[in-house]
């Protein structure tokens, strides 16, 4: 599973920029991956995981602005088509989970 948030948030005075600041920096703390300016994208282990997530970014939220929240199956975020200039690319990948024997 994948979490991808997409956010437009004001930075017009200087409470909004702090709002701003801290919400990005929640985002990159709690595990996500800035795929464009105001993208970010999460890999969960298990819908339930997905949901703890999202439920953290709403409780984390600015008061101003609009925010998405998408959850996509693995198989849905691969099919993602990156480019770079006309050259394509791939998405970001997963980490690798752990195997003990």
């Amino acid at each position: 599973m994948w979490v991808l948030i997409a956010f437009d948030l004001p930075i017009e005075t200087r409470n909004q920029k702090r709002a701003y600041r801290q919400f990005r920096e929640f985002l990159l703390s709690d595990g996500f991956i800035m795929l464009q300016y105001s993208v970010y994208a999460r890999p969960c282990p298990t819908s339930e995981n997905s949901e703890l997530h999202m439920k953290r970014i709403e409780n984390k939220m600015p008061d101003e602005g609009e925010v998405r929240l998408l959850s996509l199956t693995a198989m849905q975020y691969a099919k993602m088509r990156c480019f770079y200039g006309k050259k394509e690319g791939n998405p970001e990948q997963p980490p690798d989970q752990l195997s003990f024997f």
